[in-house]
């Protein structure tokens, strides 16, 4: 099974490329969440498994990640263009 890890840095928009942001700065989000990740996974149809305490190698406080379980269908670059698309969507309708 392919796992592909997504950190909450990778969405971040109050981070540069160089720090870990991996979506362009239009589609980035302000203070992403483990959950809205988790959730934006699953909405795309695999699976989510949370880790809280987990720290990205460039940050120094734990925000936690998430494992998207099941992507041998895609790629990393990919799963996180359509993981930011949807969390953006989520916070436009709440």
């Amino acid at each position: 099974m392919v796992e592909n890890v997504i950190y909450p840095a990778y969405l971040d928009a109050e981070l540069s490329r160089s720090k870990g942001r991996r979506v362009a700065a239009e589609e980035a989000l302000s203070n992403p969440t483990v959950d809205e990740i988790a959730q934006a996974v699953q909405q795309i149809g695999y699976d989510a498994v949370i880790e809280r305490d987990v720290t990205y190698s460039r940050e120094y406080e734990p925000r936690g990640r998430v494992l998207a379980q099941g992507t041998e269908d895609t790629t990393k670059n990919d799963l996180v263009q359509a993981v930011a698309a949807y969390v953006g969507l989520l916070r436009d309708d709440s």
